[in-house]
């Protein structure tokens, strides 16, 4: 059976000119070229979905590196090798000219369906579903002008051509506020109250999962129906779930839930999204919609008062990724998904939170007096939403929005948590420096940064921007609920600076939860969610602070039985079979120094001669979301 996008190296046709008689050479293939590169964007957005689990971690750069893969195939397929460069930038006035005079939405998807099935981009049901789910939003994006002429032909012929950089710099505008001296915490007095905040994060519930179903089937996501039965040399999917490309059954969301009592108790939830399955090529709206007030319901089911704070996850939408920003209106707004949430949390969320939450599905509250918590829309800075390329420029005005309310808190003498579901080390260059720029100069203000998305147990380590040396923030990166990829299914809790006047509202240790599936898919097993390790007692940890975070990446760097307890838990017990080596282990160290995107300069003194990393080659960045 084939494995679809399992290796660059893949052999494809050598030639499109045969295709020439269906009409996909010439012009108009550059055009569907573009609706074939965004639905590789987000299918291989999980490459390793077709691969077996290996410790090579993966290429963050997002689009650049997948697009340099896929754009040479793209070539050979429609015999492009003698395009010139005054032809190219003529095909594509011509054809940024009749979209917007007449777009042909059918006939761009049909052969966009085409070249997904001759690329082997994914089977050809997968093929054909995700391009009907795209292609209206992608002509639409488009016709907004998505590339010009010079950057659609720099990327398709080279510098050369023409300079293909439609992410454009850009910079948020600061106070003229002077920043106060940096102030490190001061710990907590013996026997001040510690609060305990639930993290959930990356549920993504499969209402389609089926138990015996096939674990290895060559879609996207399997262990459902339509999946097959596995060969009879080979078991089928568990009842709690398992260890492959697979996503949840409800069942053991409410074990989770249910189970949550040896952790608590809690004082509030903090949930990061991420709630529908990845069956990203056949999901609609009401698939999503059910997705939101089924959990929604399963949450304030078990956890009954206690507040619960979300955030946005990338998966919540249809098309994935697709969220555009506010100037966007009519059919292909974020509208639907946004009043959906409100009207679902409204039980937890002030009417002030609910009126930016459906504006741009972001906003801010306070949970205690002294304490100012901003949940944030991580979509608007993402590699993979599309609706970006029309314009990247603090889409919405998020992040002013963030500094003033940054702002205000430092006037107040608050402290502040943010929320949010993509880290800010996987972001867009300019929104990632950006944010760096703002966490840099509220670094007294700000109190804890979490986030999802990777599916992996990490954190991103802040600098200050003069010298890159002096640690001054630190984001924690949660492990996820669902088993995707290869994982056991997780929760973490954390302890942090309680409610008190005077309290620093920092994170003073955290804990993660596992089930392991391997025990609890034991016929007649009870599944038993239990503690997998506890940060400070593990890693031997003086605090949580930055510093600590920091200098254990330092200290793994030298003691290998460290990093293999870190690696371990890395993958929340279940790690691959292979071996992390040198290459795997400093890429992996990397990551955990890199809350900047695009900036190797973070991981010079990782390297063994001092030397700068390629942007390439370093960072682990799990595209398993």
């Amino acid at each position: 059976m084939p494995r679809y996008g399992a290796s660059p190296r893949q052999s494809c046709p050598r030639s499109g000119r045969e295709q020439g008689q269906d009409g996909t050479a010439g012009a108009p293939g550059l055009l569907w070229m573009g609706l074939v590169l965004a639905l590789a964007l987000a299918l291989s957005d999980s490459r390793v979905l077709w691969a077996p689990a290996e410790a090579h971690p993966l290429s963050p750069q997002g689009h650049p590196a997948r697009l340099h893969r896929i754009v040479p195939r793209l070539r050979d397929v429609f015999g492009w090798g003698n395009l010139t460069c005054p032809v190219c930038k003529g095909l594509f006035t011509a054809i940024n000219l009749g979209l917007k005079k007449e777009p042909n939405v059918a006939r761009v998807g049909s052969v966009a369906i085409k070249l997904c099935n001759l690329l082997k981009i994914a089977p050809p049901a997968v093929c054909q579903s995700i391009v009907h789910l795209f292609e209206d939003d992608m002509v639409e994006v488009w016709r907004r002008s998505v590339l010009s002429p010079s950057e659609a032909c720099g990327l398709l012929l080279g510098s050369t051509c023409g300079h293909w950089d439609i992410f454009s710099s850009w910079n948020i505008s600061l106070p003229t506020v002077p920043k106060p001296p940096p102030k490190p915490p001061s710990p907590p007095a013996p026997g001040a109250p510690v609060s305990r905040i639930l993290f959930l994060t990356d549920l993504h519930w499969d209402h389609d999962y089926l138990e015996g179903m096939d674990p290895d089937c060559a879609d996207p996501l399997c262990c459902r129906r339509g999946s097959g039965l596995p060969p009879a040399s080979r078991p089928g999917a568990g009842y709690w779930g398992e260890y492959s490309k697979c996503d949840l059954p409800l069942r053991t969301l409410e074990s989770l839930l249910s189970g949550l009592g040896p952790a608590g108790p809690f004082d509030m939830v903090y949930w990061t999204g991420d709630i529908p399955a990845h069956d990203v090529w056949h999901q609609t709206r009401q698939d999503q919609l059910r997705a939101l007030t089924t959990v929604t319901a399963l949450v304030r089911k078990f956890l009954g008062p206690v507040p619960v704070y979300p955030a946005v996850g990338n998966h919540e939408s249809t098309p994935v990724n697709s969220f555009p920003p506010p100037f966007i209106e009519g059919n292909h707004s974020s509208r639907w998904l946004y009043e959906a949430m409100a009207k679902a949390w409204e039980p937890w969320l002030p009417a002030e939170a609910l009126r930016t939450l459906r504006i741009g599905g972001f906003y801010a509250l306070s949970p205690y007096p002294g304490l100012r918590l901003i949940s944030l829309n991580m979509n608007f800075c993402s590699r993979e939403n599309f609706w970006l390329l029309i314009n990247s420029t603090d889409p919405a005005g998020q992040l002013q929005w963030l500094v003033g309310e940054l702002q205000a808190a430092e006037d107040r003498g608050d402290k502040v948590h943010i929320i949010g579901h993509i880290p800010p080390g996987h972001c867009l260059k300019s929104w990632s420096w950006n944010y760096y720029r703002i966490v840099a100069r509220y670094e007294n203000t700000l109190a804890a940064q979490f986030f999802g998305h990777t599916h992996v147990d990490e954190f991103e380590v802040f600098y200050d921007e003069e010298t890159l040396s002096r640690p001054l923030a630190v984001a924690f990166l949660a492990p996820s609920a669902t088993t995707y990829i290869g994982l056991n299914p997780g929760y973490r809790v954390y302890q942090i600076d309680g409610n008190y006047s005077g309290s620093s509202h920092v994170v003073l240790d955290h804990e993660t939860y596992i089930l392991n599936l391997t025990q609890a898919n034991i016929p007649g097993a009870i599944p038993h969610w239990q503690l997998l390790y506890r940060a400070r007692e593990t890693y031997g940890l003086p605090n949580t602070l930055p510093t600590a975070w920091h200098n254990l990446v330092y200290r793994m760097r030298g003691d290998m039985q460290l990093f293999q307890t870190f690696w371990f838990l890395y993958h929340k017990g279940h790690p691959p079979s292979e071996p992390c080596g040198t290459p795997c282990r400093l890429a992996t160290l990397c990551a955990q120094l890199s809350a900047r995107a695009d900036s190797p300069a973070l991981c010079r003194h990782l390297m063994p001669d001092g030397s700068l990393p390629e942007a390439q080659s370093l960072w682990p960045r799990p595209l398993f979301c």
